[in-house]
């Protein structure tokens, strides 16, 4: 079975191009269309094959890089990382930092929450709710 990364860059979409490409990838990660170790083209073969200029295509790697979804080995290339629970331990990291922050604020429980609650959904439905 042939594993191929499949991309497709929207220009007229409203996420920028860097950020599709992010998005697009680590979701494939996830879903393990990409398995882990899967070896990424590189940032050049992948620009030149998009149309995106190489900082653009070298952004979004870092920041799935950041995120745990990939990792980089030197000269060797860009994998899909090994870890896929490596969001989960990032997001339980920050859950436990906003916690003791909040505890650490005087916020109530039922503050903390709420603001929690708010937050999250600004992120993922927008400041338009939708």
């Amino acid at each position: 079975m042939s594993v191929t990364l499949r991309v497709v860059i929207d220009p007229g979409a409203p996420a920028a191009p860097y950020e599709q490409l992010r998005a697009q990838i680590a979701g494939q990660a996830r879903a393990g269309t990409l398995p882990a170790g899967y070896r990424l083209p590189t940032v050049r073969g992948l620009a030149e094959e998009l149309g995106l200029a190489a900082n653009t295509v070298a952004k979004a790697y870092r920041a799935l890089e950041a995120d745990g979804v990939v990792e980089t080995r030197g000269r060797h290339g860009t994998f899909v990382a090994a870890a896929g629970d490596a969001a989960a331990r990032e997001a339980a990291a920050a859950a436990r930092a906003y916690a003791e922050r909040a505890h650490r604020l005087g916020l109530d429980h039922a503050t903390a929450l709420t603001t929690a609650r708010e937050a999250l959904r600004a992120a993922y439905e927008g400041p338009a709710g939708g």
